[in-house]
């Protein structure tokens, strides 16, 4: 075909129907394929990790809890150090219970004996003479456990800043 008409008609077929004729795709030596269609960039997901440093980070905003456990109080007597413990722990406390419902793993008191319904590691932890088969039919409950029943955090904003805990503070005068 003549250039100029295979240039009119590619320019009219484009135009109008938005593709080129096959004729015309073939003469200038172009091969029909099909055209794979480009998934969309995923949206970044939360990782389980996201969470807990979110959390942290709200203790540190409603309790400065992170700031407390950093500095080194062995300078402080044992009055200053209880006398900000305290409004620590009632900050820290209220925080926990806004965002998270707790709940004990074994609800039951401790220092008396409990029979163990499930040996699994992740929720029960066995100290003392354990058996070697790792059965073990009960024992003193030392520590109730805790477990979280519901978590209600709010939506991480930005995935990109999600490993900061707490942004820097710079006065500027």
């Amino acid at each position: 075909m003549n250039r100029i008409v295979l240039a009119f008609r590619s320019f009219f077929a484009i135009l109008f129907t938005g593709k080129l004729p096959l004729e015309v795709a073939q003469s200038l030596g172009f091969t029909l394929t099909k055209a794979q269609p480009v998934a969309p960039k995923a949206a970044p997901q939360a990782r389980p990790q996201d969470g807990a440093v979110q959390i942290l980070g709200i203790l540190q905003r409603d309790s400065r809890l992170i700031d407390f456990l950093m500095e080194d109080i062995s300078a402080y007597s044992d009055e200053q150090v209880g006398g900000a413990v305290r409004g620590l722990h009632d900050q820290s406390r209220a925080t926990l219970n806004r965002y998270l419902q707790l709940a004990p793993v074994i609800d039951g008191v401790e220092g008396t004996f409990i029979k163990i319904a499930s040996n699994d590691p992740s929720s029960v932890k066995l100290l003392g003479n354990v058996p070697v088969s790792g059965k073990a039919p009960g024992g003193l409950l030392r520590h109730k456990g805790w477990r979280a029943e519901k978590i209600d955090l709010p939506p991480i904003v930005s995935l990109a800043s999600a490993s900061i805990i707490a942004p820097a503070e710079i006065e500027v005068e």
